[in-house]
């Protein structure tokens, strides 16, 4: 009995993993054919990253987190810095060890954490295996949307990091976010004044980072002065009516361009942790805290509920869409890049060394599951730490697996690195998701353990 029991969760867990991975293949077939390309594969996931997470983070944290459940979440943040930081010593060590590339430490770091495992659960839900972890009075679209929200909350750790964290792995000088062109102008005319301040006899400290001060005087532009118009007939200088801006303004600005470059990368470090996933996040985790506000977001509209039916719903309706869009477009982002590391010449120094690949997917889909199942196992048996609720239990298991996270690319992208490695990079991604079904061993690794910590 226990074998087959075994054996139909494993077919289980297979078929939620393979539903994952026919998403992403349909990605790969809408590029194929043409119906969509690089270009709108970057707005859709900007749309995702800016709108459609941050509604879905205010949704279901909002939802869920409340006074007495508060020190499940915590004990998620916790846990996604560990993790964080125990991948990046790892990293660390085998890039300054084993001169291993400085991106392994960024894919060591980063797995999939959002879009990939929402999937994986929803598709697990429609199997029935997790009906072993709910409480008898509990409903199963409940423990789902619960298991939801603890994804989610490391999640969003683990994007705050790779917004700040991310590009300092690869490039010290860049982040992730390619600009516009509108940013590049702005960011022409403020080198030009970094270079006419160093005429001046600015310090020798000015030039250690150059591309931050560039940056921030780019934030701070575009914060304070978002439509100043240009001249036309003299494009690098601004309009009379531009110049005419309040003084108070202005004297900011220059105080703001007067930092120390020391000062100012580590304003652009805090800076790179607000997000808008961050911001949904923490505006949801208010609301969900302070009863009044959970009752008038979340309750029926019999109850006390006046934004449920309409504002909450709208802002429901859009999270829902980021769950399947980013593995799309992760489709097509693999298809596209690996085309292009194909076309490439396949010289020895654009191969991605396998000794790199198989360590990246060891340490992703083998090391970690080996390492969490047991942790939280016996933290769930022998100790109360970590609460009374399975689902939780089960989530914090599978958070630091998986394969490494699609933002990659964009890392190299935007960094000085080399063409080439992002050839590497897009290999690596392609064989990391096509191998993700193994996770199925994860996955039922995990259930068995929660099950039996529960017993």
């Amino acid at each position: 009995m226990a074998s087959n029991g075994l054996l139909s969760s494993f077919l289980a867990a297979i078929q939620a993993s393979l539903s994952v991975l026919l998403v992403i293949s349909y990605g790969a077939i809408a590029a194929k054919f043409k119906l969509l390309d690089s270009a709108s594969g970057k707005v859709i996931s900007k749309v995702c990253v800016k709108m459609f997470l941050p509604a879905l983070l205010f949704a279901k944290i909002g939802s869920e987190l409340h006074a007495g459940s508060a020190h499940r979440y915590l004990i998620i943040l916790i846990w996604a810095f560990i993790c964080h930081f125990v991948s990046f010593l790892i990293g660390m060590g085998v890039h300054l060890g084993f001169g291993f590339p400085d991106w392994t430490t960024a894919a060591l770091m980063f797995n999939n954490t959002t879009s990939y495992p929402l999937l994986l659960i929803q598709s697990l839900q429609e199997t029935g295996i997790l009906q072993r972890l709910i409480g008898e009075n509990e409903n199963m679209s409940a423990a789902i949307e619960r298991a939801k929200s603890y994804f989610l909350v490391f999640a969003t750790i683990s994007s705050c990091l790779t917004f700040a964290v991310g590009p300092r792995l690869i490039d010290t000088e860049h982040s992730p976010d390619p600009p516009d062109d509108k940013d590049d102008e702005e960011d022409d005319d403020d080198g030009a004044r970094d270079e006419e301040a160093q005429q001046d006899g600015t310090n020798e400290g000015t030039t250690l980072l150059p591309h931050t001060r560039e940056r921030l005087a780019s934030i701070v532009e575009t914060t304070f002065f978002p439509t100043a118009p240009r001249d036309p007939d003299h494009p690098r200088q601004f309009s009379t009516a531009y110049d005419r801006r309040p003084s108070k303004i202005l004297i900011a600005k220059k105080r703001w361009l007067e930092l120390h470059p020391r000062t100012q990368w580590w304003l652009l470090f805090l800076y790179d942790f607000l997000n808008a996933p961050l911001l949904g996040a923490v505006v949801g985790a208010i609301i969900g805290l302070v009863p009044p506000l959970q009752r008038a977001f979340f309750n029926d509209t019999a109850d006390g509920g006046i934004f449920t039916a309409w504002l909450t719903a709208s802002l429901k309706n859009i999270g829902s869409i980021f769950v399947p869009l980013p593995l799309i477009v992760a489709g097509v982002s693999l298809l596209m890049s690996y085309r292009a590391s194909r076309s490439a010449a396949a010289s020895s120094e654009e191969r991605t060394p396998w000794l790199v690949t198989g360590f990246v997917l060891v340490v992703r889909f083998i090391i970690w599951p080996a390492v969490s199942i047991p942790v939280i196992y016996a933290l769930a048996k022998k100790t109360d730490v970590l609460g009374t609720d399975p689902m939780l239990w089960f989530t914090l298991m599978l958070m630091p697996t998986g394969p490494s996270a699609m933002k990659l690319i964009t890392m190299v992208q935007v960094s000085d690195a080399d063409e080439k490695e992002e050839h590497k990079i897009a290999r690596l991604l392609t064989i990391s998701y096509v191998i993700s079904p193994i996770l199925a061993f994860t996955v039922v690794g995990s259930l068995k353990a929660a099950e039996a910590a529960m017993n």
